[in-house]
């Protein structure tokens, strides 16, 4: 039967191709804004928050001029918030906080909130045999999805939509995605590639990169090195934007009237797909491709000639793109790769990776003014927070079948922030409208 189907789909494809093709030209002619977003890449205002901001242009002398990106958690500058912590300070959970309550906790609501998260840090009875297990595949972010899904029959109130339940909901999944995706990866790695099992249970004295740290390693050992950048790295993806797709897919599904289980469900459909959440992993396959093809990391003439192959589309997989450079928002800079950029150096040192550095230093140098030169771009092109996320988890040994589900765990915060806010402020569903273009018979 199935290779019945697949020989009709293969036959009918020409069909479709050919009755649901729109000419482009019409995108313009109707004032069609393709993707939500205008030629600059400007995204059509669609809502307001008060989570969070991106800046990336200003105003001089009644023109919108490009400047270095900026990212804004709850009124506070990202960088300032991750600067504002010790030196060995976790600050997951604390930030965690700030976006979901709306203001910074004092020191006796970190301590609660910080005991919630690790108290809620378990799965029902037999849940990780049961439904985990069961089905294991080399895809975590579905395996992530069934479970969440799977998660509701176990919650008496799963279709109670009130603000307080939906924060309890979504304070429960945050506490809970870590084990999702590690047990989820676990049982791959035991079924699939017939390794070694083991199941670590979390500590719920421990924050949530550690815990990340100590349920993926059979020694359960980290550094605190490796603590601190892994919780930096989350702390950088756990929100941006009502406008990027995985949250705007929470914001649309939640106005529906529709679960937390189900919407977070969608955000993560929404995630891993490579143009959004998976852009780190052909970060890393590029990365590895040119590192086949380049024999000095310090050699800036070697690297620009294959990047320009790269750019032609005459090298990697021939689709002329650097990946892990340029934003649909930021132009200048992204500061979310700014600041990862700094531990990653600390990192690199303790790993003796720093020839590798040094090539990710040189791609990020030379390849803006490649794109620049063969490109014809409206705004700059700057690398990515997704140029060097892949690069830290690869240095804590982090397989990258996870490498999207890390994502998933730190922007769960993001997403639950803008569903309860979603929630208090939004009373109509969303529902954009699409100029039909049939022709009638």
């Amino acid at each position: 039967m199935e290779q019945r189907i697949y020989d009709y789909v293969q036959r009918q494809e020409s069909v479709c191709r050919s009755n649901d093709n729109i000419a482009p030209c019409l995108y313009e002619e109707y004032g069609v804004n393709r993707g939500l977003r205008d030629e600059n890449g400007n995204g059509v205002l669609t809502g307001l928050t008060n989570i969070s901001k991106i800046k990336s242009s200003k105003i001089v002398n009644g023109k919108k001029v490009s400047c270095d990106g900026q990212l804004w958690y709850r009124g506070y500058r990202v960088e300032e918030l991750i600067g504002a912590l010790g030196p060995e300070e976790l600050g997951f959970e604390k930030i965690a906080y700030l976006l979901l309550m709306g203001e910074m906790p004092d020191e006796r609501q970190e301590k609660e909130f910080k005991e919630l998260i690790g108290a809620c840090r378990t799965l029902p009875t037999n849940f990780t045999r049961d439904v985990i297990m069961k089905a294991p595949s080399e895809d975590i972010m579905n395996s992530m999805t069934r479970s969440i899904l799977t998660l509701a029959s176990y919650d008496d109130n799963a279709k109670d939509t009130s603000v307080s339940n939906s924060l309890r909901q979504c304070i429960q999944l945050i506490s809970e995605f870590p084990m999702l995706a590690v047990y989820g990866y676990n049982a791959y790695n035991h079924y699939e590639k017939d390794a070694s099992m083991f199941i670590h249970h979390p500590d719920p004295s421990l924050s949530t990169a550690e815990n990340l740290l100590m349920l993926l390693r059979p020694d359960k050992s980290y550094t605190k090195t490796e603590a601190k950048v892994l919780d930096t790295a989350l702390i950088l993806h756990m929100e941006h934007g009502g406008g990027n797709n995985s949250t705007f897919t929470t914001r649309v599904v939640t106005s529906s009237g529709s679960d937390t289980y189900s919407t977070m469900a969608a955000a993560m459909s929404s995630l891993k797909g490579p143009k959004h959440g998976g852009a780190n992993i052909k970060v890393m396959e590029m990365m590895e491709d040119i590192r086949g093809h380049v024999s000095d990391f310090s050699d800036k003439e070697e690297i620009k000639s294959y990047l320009s192959k790269i750019v032609d589309g005459e090298a990697f997989d021939h689709k002329g793109l650097i990946y892990g450079m340029g934003h649909a928002v930021y132009s200048l800079s992204d500061p979310r790769e700014r600041v990862l950029k700094e531990y990653v150096k600390k990192l690199a040192a303790e790993k003796g990776k720093e020839k590798d550095l040094e090539l990710y230093q040189n791609i990020e140098e030379l390849a803006p003014e490649i794109i620049a030169e063969k490109r014809k771009i409206f705004k700059g092109v700057s690398p990515n927070v997704d140029f060097y996320s892949g690069f830290v988890y690869d240095m804590l040994g982090i397989p990258k079948e996870l490498y999207t589900a890390i994502f998933a765990i730190a922007r769960i915060v993001g997403w639950s922030a803008h569903r309860i806010e979603e929630l208090i402020c939004a009373d109509k569903i969303i529902r954009p409208s699409y100029m039909s273009v049939m022709k009638e018979k």
